[in-house]
């Protein structure tokens, strides 16, 4: 079973949609949406819901009311300023009560070693949701990480491992991964064990920056990384400044895809662009997935 992930080194690339094509032209695999913190790909493959988790992680601290006697320790020593009184919305009126923001709140338990009657705890946080869904070409394994939650490369490592136990059980040829841009810590949790890393770009200055970082993360964890080059004709100066790059540094370069209004077409339709009738867009993203199939273990 080989584990392919799709990444990009910043946003708005065309990464989701080309994950989506590759999960339409792929057979016999199972896909994971570990972008948790923006996860798309379900809009293009809408998934049907089949078994739905909580996902906890972190924690926030939490006062006991009964405990309390409001000696203001805490918010002395709370360098988050999480920590306040409770205020009446409408009179503005301060009551003896504690509160804790939960979005402030970073978790690091100093208020609870520095409360002198013990009434502050730490609770793990119900940080988001992850699932397994049937889509209309397989298996998928995604996620949605709460607003303001942490650990999203915890939550990224949970999808990936269910969704590798999910193709084991099932037989799978292959894991097809929609990872998340950037070289952050959910990036790194998606490389990991992974068989080859699609970086995809665009002909940009910037695009090849980013992508060069992100390059650089895969082949310090010693994952092989290809890349492909979207909407390449409306920088025709740039893709060749990448083509050059893609040479000096042994990377593959598996496919250029033109820009092409029917690729917005499809996604308006809820659909891929490989199951939408015609454009340019699409035969270069089949013939990119053909390349990748017959190397996806050589340079």
């Amino acid at each position: 079973m080989k584990q392919i992930v799709i990444i990009s080194g910043k946003g708005g690339t065309g990464k989701t949609v080309i994950t989506g094509a590759f999960a339409a032209l792929a057979k016999n695999k199972v896909m994971a949406d570990c972008d948790v913190d923006a996860a798309d790909l379900h809009l293009l493959l809408q998934p049907n819901i089949k078994e739905r988790y909580e996902f906890r992680s972190g924690k926030t601290a939490f006062i006991d009311k009964n405990k309390c006697v409001q000696c203001g320790k805490c918010i002395e020593i709370c360098r988050f300023n999480a920590i306040s009184p409770v205020r009446n919305d409408i009179s503005n009126e301060v009551s003896e009560d504690f509160t804790v923001d939960r979005v402030s709140c970073e978790g690091c338990a100093f208020c609870s070693f520095a409360c002198p009657v013990g009434a502050i705890k730490m609770e793990e946080n119900i940080s988001g949701e992850w699932f397994i869904s049937n889509t209309r070409f397989g298996p998928m394994v995604h996620a949605k990480l709460g607003i303001a939650e942490e650990n999203s490369g915890k939550l990224v490592s949970l999808v990936r491992q269910k969704a590798k136990e999910l193709a084991e059980a099932k037989k799978a040829d292959l894991v097809i991964i929609d990872g998340a841009p950037g070289i952050g810590c959910p990036v790194i949790a998606s490389l990991s064990g992974i068989d080859c890393a699609i970086v995809v770009t665009e002909p940009t200055l910037s695009g090849l920056h980013d992508a060069d970082r992100v390059i650089s993360v895969a082949k310090h964890f010693g994952i092989l990384a290809k890349l492909i080059v979207n909407k390449y004709d409306l920088n025709t100066d740039m893709t060749q400044k990448i083509e050059e790059y893609s040479k000096v540094n042994n990377i593959g370069l598996v496919g250029k895809i033109p820009f092409d209004k029917s690729v917005v077409e499809a996604m308006v339709k809820g659909k891929t662009i490989t199951e939408y009738a015609g454009g340019k867009a699409k035969k270069e993203i089949n013939e990119a997935w053909e390349k990748l199939q017959t190397g996806i273990d050589k340079p």
